[in-house]
């Protein structure tokens, strides 16, 4: 509210100007990678400050940001640059996962669950299946609370939450626009909704199959290496589901997002130069609406059995409010092309015939959405490749399998590819598993999904590598 009454005030010559990424230089993406690093290393080196601070420390990088770009474009360029990234781009974001996560929290499983190997096993595979239904962040938020009390007895129960991670809330949602945030945007920009599963069902069931069965593997190694827990007496209670009142809430989620991406009124009000378009603004105020019915309807029993709190979902709001701020200068530059500071990468995902090289759009997404966010890279890679829907469907097919494989996949490689990653680590550590440091999670992720990649690169499974 604050920000758009400022807007107001603004020139609108000024709103209406766009940053030029050209006439940025490298360190302009010194504040985001300030941002990454205090994410990082914050956390592992003066936990206790950082918790305390780190909206504090988050909001220090978006002014230091905000400051660059005035310094270099102006106030009302750079005051419109961001607030588009806010109100276009992150409102909806952080709307939608606070709405999954508040109705996902009133979902609540109970009876005797233990944290075996096949039961581990089989949650993981339920949270894979159901993601590309009920998206990674539903998935991840409807079956990371089971899991973790079903666990929380044994001594070694990290691997469990970082598979689950990479499973549940990424790898997962890759067969429909409601399983990931990428794929949404490209059903937004005219891909067919069953694009994906149509095209990449096949490598998504090789990655999840082989992560499922290495998951198995470790999970049974640690499980007879741990001393056998203590006998109880009491008697075995069922497994139940309560609160299927959240059930229907998801639904309503899901049919809210399909029926926005198909309404188009064709009105939108301009803040500072960025069009709000009324069918985003309705799914959004109809996705808060959700949220409270959850809360009016669930019993406060149900959230208080799962351990339910704000601060997971607060702490992604705060500091993915600073990410998208201080990825501006970085996605102008991107945009730039040819002009701007990262021109070598057009020049890498392009072969000197103009042909675009699927291997290495498929490795720059993905390495670039472990840390710049999956659907802005989604974006900019899927405009690098020519935008045009059609083409990238037919012609370019192999192109747009590896921008949509490497988005989604590589988006678990670390905490800020996605943002379930976020969420589930921060309920794991509220709950009392000390989950790894942010380079802790990287390496893991890398040991294991990293072989898995260069395994898509050299099997000849079409789409991908039908090999420029």
């Amino acid at each position: 509210m604050c920000a758009a009454l400022l807007a107001a005030c603004l020139p609108m010559q000024a709103n209406a100007a766009e940053l030029n990424g050209a006439a940025l230089t490298w360190p302009f993406a010194l504040p985001f990678a300030g941002l990454l690093l205090s994410i990082a290393l914050g956390p592992l080196l003066f936990a206790s400050f950082w918790h305390h601070h780190y909206g504090k420390i988050a909001a220090g990088w978006t002014l230091v940001t905000l400051a660059a770009l005035t310094w270099q474009a102006g106030l009302g360029t750079a005051f419109a640059a961001v607030i588009h990234a806010l109100l276009a781009e992150y409102l909806s974001f952080i709307v939608l996962l606070f709405a999954l996560y508040t109705v996902a929290g009133g979902i609540l499983v109970t009876g005797s669950i233990r944290g075996t190997p096949a039961t581990n096993t089989a949650i993981l595979a339920l949270g894979t299946i159901i993601a590309s239904v009920v998206g990674t962040t539903g998935a991840a938020m409807i079956l990371v609370r089971p899991l973790i009390r079903a666990n929380l007895g044994r001594p070694h129960n990290v691997h469990v939450l970082v598979f689950f991670i990479i499973l549940a809330a990424n790898v997962g949602g890759a067969l429909s626009p409601l399983g990931d945030p990428p794929l949404f945007v490209g059903f937004l920009r005219g891909v067919d909704f069953f694009w994906t599963t149509r095209n990449i069902w096949l490598q998504t069931a090789l990655v999840a199959g082989l992560l499922l069965v290495l998951f198995a593997a470790i999970d049974w190694w640690r499980f007879h290496q741990e001393k056998p827990a203590p006998q109880t007496s009491g008697t075995t209670e069922p497994v139940r589901v309560r609160g299927l009142i959240n059930v229907v809430l998801i639904t309503a989620i899901v049919t809210n997002t399909l029926i926005s991406a198909n309404w188009k009124p064709g009105m939108s009000f301009d803040v500072a130069g960025t069009h709000l378009e009324l069918q985003n603004l309705v799914r959004d105020a109809v996705l808060l609406v959700i949220a409270g019915l959850s809360l009016w309807l669930t019993p406060d029993e149900h959230r208080e059995a799962n351990g339910f709190n704000w601060e997971p979902i607060r702490e992604v709001a705060k500091l993915f409010a600073a990410i998208f701020t201080a990825i501006v200068p970085v996605i102008a530059m991107l945009n730039a092309g040819h002009d701007g500071s990262f021109a070598w990468l057009l020049n890498a995902v392009t072969a000197p015939s103009g042909a675009p090289r699927e291997v290495a759009y498929f490795w720059f997404t993905g390495l670039m959405s472990a840390f710049l966010d999956n659907a802005p890279t989604y974006l900019l890679f899927f405009e690098l490749a020519g935008g045009d829907p059609k083409v990238l469907m037919s012609e370019l097919s192999g192109t747009l399998a590896a921008i949509s494989m490497g988005a989604v996949y590589m988006g678990a490689l670390t905490y800020i590819g996605n943002a379930p990653n976020f969420m589930v680590a921060a309920i794991a550590n509220e709950r009392g598993i000390q989950m790894p440091s942010f380079f802790g999670y990287m390496l893991r992720a890398a040991a294991v999904l990293i072989p898995l990649f260069l395994l898509l690169t050299v099997l000849p499974i079409h789409p991908l590598l039908s090999a420029h």
